[in-house]
């Protein structure tokens, strides 16, 4: 039977081994918060409801995050892991199974939850257990003569005998309908640290004869919690590592799996290369045989297949059609849209611009706030002039252009079908099609100058 989910996410830990006046669920991992992948992971279970635990950091949490259907449950002063849970219960539902996460384990695994909450369910106390070759810190699993899980001794709590015990608690538990409240009532916080820990209710769970069920995760990764900036690095790179593992056996090739930073999702073709030291942030989607060089930085992109994109570029909101070749130094902001088999070469800049079919942009230029046709070809140097300093305006170039070298274009301007601008030209009318425009001062040279020396 499957009953409705709550989810509680305890998120009030100070992190003083961050060394930071950010709460330490803020600080980013892949470029999320740890507490938004951990919310992510919720996400894909469908909860009724979630409800976020804070403390240290006060609102700062609440608003950075920003979602109305959370719940927010403040736990001050800080007395444990079960004081904190108590905390959420006036925003949970009585009749829900529960599952209990920790907004610093951020590579929680959605079908590791889903298992949990599946036992939960069926009515037993699942719990999240994992063997680790150094233990030390983690409280202990601590089972009965058959083997079954009788309870969990905290490290400060355990006898020399528990604390040889390689099987930790994670923390993460699935609670079946109807039976924390009861718990988290009888919590006692006569232990070492004078805290009411969660944990106990394992014990608890025993007595009243609920069956404990140990789940374990896929590896330690999984289950690693974060509490320094070290740990926090170490497990960035885990990360990285696991989403290249992903992308080798979708038929991506990357130069080295180890340089190279996805900090959003990346979906590819197939038959696509990745030089070192790519990152790629937001959303980007590529499309069969695409080739991105080394340093670039990619986000919130949609590139067509096989395009090229040289060492160096930036891209940051653009749309690339197929056949393109970019860079290198090309940067591409926002609102740029690109046709099929455009070249936009090094030293190059657009801003939202609409560049048509079979158009070039290729060396040292600026187009900004432009529509420019299909087969156009745009010189060296030159620049469309789109702010007056209060207001932007927008350049026409219609098809078969043939834009000079060094050419500004004051806009609003429109250059007609055809036309030629010769090199040098600063435009500030509209140029007719199928003709040559041209603006430049007239050539002197004037006989016996001598250059200026310095006074001795």
């Amino acid at each position: 039977m499957t009953h409705s989910l709550n989810i509680v996410i305890l998120a009030a830990g100070k992190g003083t081994r961050m060394n930071s006046d950010l709460p330490k669920v803020l600080h980013p991992l892949a470029g999320r918060p740890l507490l938004g992948h951990v919310l992510a992971a919720a996400d894909a279970l469908a909860p009724q409801r979630i409800c976020v635990v804070y403390g240290h950091g006060g609102e700062t949490l609440p608003q950075a995050i920003a979602r109305p259907e959370l719940a927010w449950a403040l736990q001050a002063p800080q007395l444990g892991t079960g004081h904190a849970v108590q905390q959420a219960l006036p925003h949970l539902d009585a009749a829900a199974t529960v599952l209990i996460l920790y907004g610093d384990v951020p590579l929680i695994r959605a079908e590791t939850l889903a298992a949990m909450r599946a036992i939960a369910d069926e009515g037993a106390l699942a719990v999240l257990t994992v063997h680790l070759a150094n233990p030390s810190g983690y409280g202990r699993i601590v089972r009965d003569a058959a083997g079954r899980v009788a309870r969990i001794v905290e490290q400060k709590d355990a006898s020399a005998d528990e604390l040889a015990i390689a099987e930790v608690n994670t923390g993460i538990l699935a609670i079946p309908p109807g039976l924390l409240g009861g718990w988290l009532s009888r919590l006692k916080n006569t232990n070492a640290q004078g805290e009411y820990y969660l944990t106990d209710i394992i014990a608890m769970a025993v007595a009243d004869g609920v069956r404990v069920v140990p789940c374990h995760p896929v590896a330690e990764w999984e289950v690693l919690g974060i509490n320094s900036r070290a740990q926090l690095a170490e497990l960035e790179r885990r990360h990285q590592a696991n989403l290249a593992a992903a992308l080798l056996t979708a038929g991506v090739t990357l130069a080295d799996p180890a340089r190279l930073d996805i900090r959003g999702t990346l979906e590819c073709g197939r038959d696509c290369t990745i030089d070192i030291n790519c990152i790629f942030e937001g959303s980007v989607t590529m499309g069969n045989g695409v080739k991105v060089g080394a340093h670039c930085v990619i986000r919130n992109a949609v590139i067509a297949d096989a395009v090229e994109i040289q060492p160096f570029s930036h891209i940051d909101g653009a749309e690339i059609g197929a056949n393109s070749r970019i860079g290198p130094y090309a940067r591409l902001r926002p609102g740029t849209v690109l046709a099929e088999e455009t070249h936009i070469g090094n030293f190059v800049e657009l801003k939202n611009a609409q560049v048509g079919f079979n158009s070039k942009i290729n060396h040292l230029s600026y187009v900004g706030d432009a529509t420019v046709g299909r087969r156009v070809n745009i010189g060296a140097g030159t620049i469309t002039c789109n702010y007056d300093g209060a207001n932007k305006h927008r350049t026409v170039i219609e098809d078969d252009c043939f834009i000079g070298s060094d050419t500004q274009l004051v806009a609003p301007v429109t250059v007609g079908k055809g036309a030629t601008l010769g090199a040098g030209t600063t435009l500030t009318k509209d140029a007719p099609e199928g003709q040559l425009t041209l603006s430049r001062a007239k050539q002197i040279t004037i006989a016996g100058w001598q250059r200026p020396v310095k006074s001795k």
